[in-house]
């Protein structure tokens, strides 16, 4: 039986087809049945499930193609981040941000507004400018950014078709260190959130709410050169943190075997801003994810919130990360014009228990929160939508492009799709 990642989710579909060419993918789809296109496979819900067949695009052929201007580069849909980086570091050129995974392909990534952190960095999604999907019935289709359509198709569901080439931005390469710091104020934390996600280019506050006082750690990943080392230092000491002795992971008493290096030792953009080493089984495995993006604006409300209910998070949690994302214009991703916190859960794997607790959750944030499309959450469907000014656009462009409904699934018909 196939699963996703995490094993909380075995699928449904009949089968699973790996095409070696378009054209044998393009057949494939032919035949009629329900089909759902499968990434890595690192979403905790049924996003990805199908009555019919999984169609998983990991054995089409590799591309990556970087244009002349060198300001972008064209990449096979299933191709990993951890795969593309090492090329285009080659290549003396970098992306502007990465998950905290490498793991995961740019397509599944894109199509469930997927992000790193940072004040002035937009999700995975925001990097694309170009991306060719073959729909249902067998047409291949290129939307560039500009063009009418594209702003809906970029974050997608899964519910367009197959994407098969993406065209991202990318720039010079950088390097960028990395700092943890340990027990950080809560109350000086949030007197002030503003400064503490601008620390650095990539600010990460974790915490397993065993206490709340103060947080277990930030994770703060620079650009080089720092010209600003002396007053991060102090800015960060004004809450109470200490720099962490040695090597950390974000879930307290793991192993950091498996984590990017710290300690402020320069690296390679790509071996520093995930959180993760591509060579290692990533975070704890056996887990299960929520995450909820709130406007800046709500962010302190949403976090003393969370606060209130440590008690009850605390025994489900195996850590939660707070950071932020640029606004962008992308119809359905979670940051769509306006800058946002991202509040993400790392449970333990109980997933009846999660489920559970998650309406009190989701009652105790504000109702401007948008949860990730990739993890598990229970709003209902009206609720989703009416937190996506664009969301009837973009189900006029599920229905354009697939007509006869053939990628829809248990996951887009409770959105209301």
């Amino acid at each position: 039986m196939e699963q996703n990642w995490a094993g909380n989710l075995t699928y449904r579909a009949t089968g699973i087809e790996h095409p070696e060419s378009v054209d044998e993918l393009r057949g494939l789809i032919a035949r009629g049945e329900a089909v759902r296109i499968l990434g890595s496979r690192h979403c905790f819900n049924d996003i990805a499930d199908t009555t019919g067949v999984l169609l998983a695009l990991d054995r089409l052929p590799r591309v990556i193609e970087v244009n002349d201007r060198r300001d972008a580069v064209r990449v096979a849909g299933a191709l990993r981040y951890g795969d593309l980086a090492p090329v285009l570091e080659a290549e003396g050129l970098a992306l502007s941000n990465l998950a905290s995974l490498p793991h995961i392909s740019v397509a599944g990534a894109i199509a469930t507004g997927t992000h790193g952190s940072g004040d002035a960095i937009g999700s995975l999604a925001a990097a694309v400018r170009g991306l060719t999907i073959l729909t249902p019935s067998g047409e291949v289709r290129t939307l560039n950014r500009g063009d009418d359509g594209f702003d809906g198709a970029v974050v997608s569901l899964g519910a367009l078709g197959a994407v098969l080439e993406v065209t991202l931005d990318v720039e010079p390469t950088y390097a960028v260190a990395q700092h943890v710091y340990e027990h950080p104020s809560w109350d000086e934390i949030l007197a002030d959130l503003d400064a503490v996600t601008s620390a650095g280019s990539s600010v990460s506050i974790f915490s397993t709410w065993q206490h709340t006082d103060v947080a277990d750690q930030i994770w703060v990943k620079q650009r080089q050169p720092d010209v600003h080392t002396s007053e991060r230092t102090e800015q960060l000491a004004r809450l109470g943190a200490e720099p962490a002795p040695g090597k950390r992971h974000p879930i307290l008493g793991v192993d950091p075997v498996a984590c990017t290096e710290q300690g402020g030792v320069p690296g390679a953009w790509f071996e520093r801003l995930p959180h993760f080493k591509l060579e290692f089984t990533p975070s704890a495995g056996a887990e299960i994810q929520s995450e909820y993006l709130v406007p800046r604006a709500d962010a302190v409300a949403a976090i003393q919130a969370i606060r209130l209910l440590a008690g009850r998070i605390a025994p489900l949690l195996l850590v939660n990360e707070i950071r932020t994302v640029k606004a962008d214009d992308l119809w359905l991703s979670s940051s769509y014009g306006v800058d946002a916190v991202g509040l993400h859960f790392t449970w333990r794997p109980d997933e009846a228990a999660i489920r559970a607790f998650l309406p009190t959750l989701e009652a105790a944030l504000p109702p401007t929160a948008r949860p990730h499309w990739g993890k598990v959450f229970t709003l209902d469907g009206a609720e989703v939508q009416s937190r996506y000014p664009r969301f009837d656009d973009f189900a006029a462009l599920r229905a354009e492009f697939d007509p006869e409904r053939r990628l829809m699934n248990d996951y887009l018909e409770r959105l209301g799709l």
